[in-house]
């Protein structure tokens, strides 16, 4: 099968298509013939030999200990490897394909949605009627959260670039501050729930728009580790004598919340947005383009075509 490789060479990590033997599902894995993978920063900042989590295809074969899926099932989720003609995942990481959803879309939705859904509900605690600020709102977890904090009864406001200000009002902004513009702290209003994405504002920039018992929910992270640490170290201290609160996570792969996602999308109320498609032989271009951190919503490989 053809997959994508980080190989070693004199100058550093290059990404290759390479042939390569096809893996066996373990016990509770199936085999995935992938159809579209969607890329997130963690495969250029990591350079695994194998990148590629978010999936979309059909199940070719399952392990002996699978119960919930079958042989040709339409599933989306989270797998290892999968910029490639094939990939494993554990059936706890899955969920059926939406129906009417293209296997672009699905792929599109895992580890950005994931992320959205659980920084506002389980993070962010939002409620209905709630005032929510979502920085980098165009972004891949962006755009997943204007429509889910919507979706909750949320009024949301949505901070992007100016060719982003379109592209995010359809998603159902009540309000779109183009920061080039404007700056959300010169603004008398204050939010529950910040959403940051971008991580390019200060904790006392967005503590000054905090309400008193607000919370923060940081998604976004510096390209340097050194800025990531003192960032952490910040939120923590900020949190520790404050009722604000911020908060800075990883989202956890789990199949319940890919159907909540699923849910969502059949309802109407969630549509995954592409901003640009590559095939499988240019994955490197791809990884390129959303490292170049210009990219709208997201961005996915089509393994198959």
């Amino acid at each position: 099968m053809k997959a994508a490789v980080y190989t070693k060479t004199a100058s550093g990590k290059v990404l290759e298509i390479r042939e390569l033997e096809q893996p066996s599902p373990k016990e509770n894995e199936v085999l995935i013939r992938v159809k579209a993978a969607s890329i997130n920063p963690l495969d250029w900042r990591m350079k695994r030999q194998r990148p590629g989590v978010d999936v979309a295809g059909e199940i070719v074969a399952i392990g002996k200990k699978v119960t919930d899926f079958k042989a040709g099932d339409a599933v989306f989720g989270i797998g290892r490897g999968t910029l490639a003609e094939f990939a494993c995942a554990d059936e706890s990481k899955l969920a059926k394909k939406p129906d009417g959803v293209s296997f672009e879309q699905a792929a599109a939705v895992p580890v950005a949605g994931l992320t959205a859904l659980q920084g506002l509900r389980d993070k962010g605690r939002l409620q209905p009627g709630q005032r929510v600020l979502i920085i980098g709102a165009a972004g891949g977890v962006g755009t997943f959260a204007v429509q889910i904090a919507k979706s909750f009864g949320a009024y949301v406001t949505a901070v992007c670039s100016t060719r982003n200000v379109d592209l995010v009002g359809s998603l159902g902004a009540d309000r779109v501050v183009d920061y080039t513009r404007e700056d959300f702290t010169a603004d008398p209003e204050h939010y529950d729930l910040i959403v940051d994405n971008a991580a390019t504002r200060t904790l006392a920039d967005m503590r000054s728009v905090l309400t008193p018992n607000g919370r923060c929910v940081m998604a976004g992270a510096p390209k340097a580790f050194g800025p990531v640490l003192s960032r952490l170290v910040q939120a923590f201290g900020s949190s520790l004598f404050r009722k604000q609160k911020f908060r800075f996570f990883i989202a956890r792969m789990r199949r319940a919340d890919l159907e909540t996602l699923g849910e969502l999308i059949r309802a109407g109320k969630l549509t995954p947005m592409i901003d640009r498609r590559y095939r499988l032989a240019e994955t490197a271009a791809a990884l390129a383009y959303l490292e170049e951190g210009h990219a709208r919503a997201k961005v996915v490989v089509a393994v198959e075509e």
